[in-house]
């Protein structure tokens, strides 16, 4: 792991709760998982009725915007719950963060605007984090893409 990727992971879990335990990408991993990967992540925010919004962060044009009660819709409270439990953080703590950096994180594992590794591993969740990380710490610099 490079030096950036060091500081981009370990600016992440500050985010998330500051445990130095916390992998993000092991972390959003498990919550791609129990979706059933990036199809069944689809499938949940279809069946809330947002499938809208989920299909635009796939896709190669602007990211619809989605807020807390949206997520927590799709995603489920006893999801979040133990996603919270995980990272040692309440539920209205993750729902902002997901709010914010989901729709980023779909949008870069689905580059061609089409999903074409439902499962990613662990090393392109890492890399996207990255990316996600380093647009949002340069935005905080002025210097955000």
């Amino acid at each position: 792991m490079g030096l950036f990727d060091s500081l981009a992971k370990n600016a992440l879990g500050s985010m998330l709760g500051g445990s130095a335990k916390m992998d993000p990408a092991a972390m959003l991993s498990g919550l791609l998982n129990e979706a059933g990967g990036l199809n069944g992540m689809m499938a949940q925010f279809e069946k809330a009725g947002m499938g809208e919004i989920f299909s635009s962060w796939v896709g190669t044009g602007t990211n619809l915007p989605i807020n807390a009660d949206q997520v927590q819709a799709a995603v489920g409270t006893e999801n979040l719950q133990a996603l919270g439990g995980k990272v040692g953080m309440h539920v209205h703590t993750v729902l902002p963060l997901l709010t914010q950096f989901l729709p980023q994180i779909i949008d870069k594992l689905t580059p061609q605007g089409q999903i074409h590794e439902n499962n990613p591993n662990g090393g392109q969740i890492q890399s996207v984090l990255t990316s996600v990380i380093s647009s949002g710490l340069g935005g905080l610099f002025g210097g955000g893409r």
